[in-house]
């Protein structure tokens, strides 16, 4: 279309560059400190009690306030958020690292979980406002989808290389380079549509709802992670969460400017992507978990090596976003990527089930890490692109927020549940062969492998889930419509995506 030909931005490659790298340090972040975790305990005298409060303040913050994040990016302007979201996000980085105490520590963790929650939605809404024809946007979501996929991984390395070399402090100090470079490259080339804002007062009880309702549900797994399922604080929190986010489906479907348009969550497409995405993620961040203790608990790795043994489920994920995602998102429909994508890393998954005391990395783990990966990428690309296609520009902040939603609670479940599930088979198969047990040490390590492999068991079950709800709900054609690609027009929202090329 000629129009659309007028309006693109030139520097929008340049654009990308600034965006990743900002998704990158976002994603990163959320594991780079796990493997740092056990040093910074030791250097500020923190007790096995609160040292979940470093990870805690981060995704009760990051989880509490994506969809407020995602509105002001809507209202203020996304460069003007993005920008914002990268300062403070550094300054909190620096606050952390150079903590004198775990107060300071958990502090910076939440002011890294509040400005996380204005970035990560302006990232992605930025690039969905920036690539709107079919061909550019595929590739650019390929790049997107495999930082947003294998960041977490890239954090495992990160932080098993800094803080064997260096120390605990610079997983934090880390961001502040990356932010710094990705501020200066937005302020000089990314150009935002000015039509795309939306203007419309903010809606303060959907913001309050939301974001107790969210702080709720995400506290309430950690709650269930170290008090248990049926204790009474964590059915408390359970249950306020429920009543929270009912209410504010009520207030949303009743006021004039709604902080969450219920018409962006209630599209069977974007809805299918944000079910499919948190389950898939739900598996992931428990894997991530559990792979890390077995590499160096019963592997024997050190953290660089353990870190490393992740690369090949990197190189699978960016092979599968860039090289099949982004091949195919134009010619095929989202659901035949996204499903068989789940399906292959639930393949993966299953090899890991095998794993036991003296498992062969190149053997048995390699391979399942590759096909992870692959799988992984090839789903993710077409999903964190069809999470925000055929959007009202207006409502790509909140739409983004959505997807970041979705994976962050899927990465809260995922930890708390599988975690559970590990932890009780470990204790049971302790107890059942206590008796035959050669020494205690080799009982103990056998009883976390059974633990892990239980929980991976649940893992290639909930993969398997997200396949189908992927196949089941995600109807739409390939991405490939150039009136929704653009997202402009008043009825875009709901009409583009039903639309598309089949």
């Amino acid at each position: 279309m000629p129009e659309t030909a007028q309006n693109v931005d030139p520097r929008r490659w340049k654009a990308l560059i600034f965006i990743a790298l900002a998704q990158l340090m976002v994603v990163l972040d959320a594991t780079i400190v796990n493997i740092a975790l056990p040093s910074a305990q030791d250097a500020l005298d923190i007790s096995d009690g609160n040292k979940q409060w470093v990870i805690t303040a981060y995704a009760l913050a990051f989880g509490g306030l994506l969809l407020f994040g995602g509105r002001l990016a809507d209202l203020w302007g996304r460069k003007q958020t993005f920008i914002v979201g990268l300062i403070g996000f550094a300054a909190a980085s620096a606050l952390g690292g150079a903590a004198l105490n775990s107060p300071m520590l958990m502090g910076a963790r939440a002011l890294q979980g509040i400005f996380g929650a204005l970035l990560a939605p302006s990232a992605l809404s930025l690039l969905a406002v920036t690539f709107t024809d079919a061909k550019e946007r595929a590739k650019a979501f390929g790049i997107f989808g495999a930082i947003a996929g294998g960041g977490g991984a890239v954090g495992l390395i990160l932080g098993g290389v800094l803080t064997e070399y260096m120390n605990w402090r610079w997983t934090f100090f880390v961001n502040i380079p990356f932010a710094i470079v990705a501020a200066v490259g937005a302020i000089a080339v990314i150009r935002e549509p000015a039509e795309s804002r939306n203007p419309a007062k903010l809606d303060i009880p959907g913001v309050l709802l939301a974001t107790l309702g969210l702080v709720s549900l995400v506290y309430a797994f950690t709650r269930a992670e170290s008090d248990g399922w049926t204790a009474g604080i964590t059915l408390g929190l359970f249950v306020a969460a429920v009543v929270l986010l009912a209410a504010f489906a009520v207030v949303e479907s009743r006021v004039k400017a709604p902080l969450l348009p219920l018409r962006v969550v209630t599209n069977r497409n974007r809805g299918g992507v944000y079910l499919a995405l948190g389950l898939a993620v739900i598996g992931m961040f428990g894997l991530f978990l559990f792979l890390t203790y077995y590499m160096q608990m019963v592997k024997g790795y050190s953290p660089v090596k353990s870190g490393l043994s992740f690369l090949p489920m990197i190189v699978g994920m960016i092979t599968g976003s860039t090289q099949i995602g982004t091949r195919l998102m134009t010619r095929v429909p989202a659901r035949m990527l996204m499903g068989p994508g789940f399906l292959v890393a639930a393949v993966g998954m299953l090899l890991l089930t095998q794993i036991d005391l003296d498992t062969s990395y190149p053997l048995l783990i390699l391979p399942a890490f590759l096909l992870l990966g692959l799988g992984m990428g090839t789903a993710f690309m077409p999903a964190m692109s069809l999470s925000t296609f055929g959007i009202q520009p207006r409502d790509a902040g909140v739409a983004s927020a959505m997807v970041n939603t979705s994976q962050q609670v899927g990465g809260a479940i995922g930890t708390a549940l599988l975690n559970t599930i590990a932890t009780s088979a470990g204790e049971k198969y302790g107890k059942a062969h206590v008796a035959t047990a050669k020494s205690p040490e080799l009982l103990k390590l056998q009883s976390q492998v059974h633990g892990y492999t239980t929980a991976i068991w649940w893992a290639v079950g909930i993969l398997v889930v997200a396949a189908a709800i992927a196949v089941t709900f995600v109807n739409a054609g390939r991405q490939d419509g150039s009136s929704a690609a653009s997202g402009s027009g008043e009825g875009a929202a709901e009409d583009a995506i039903p639309v598309m090329a089949h």
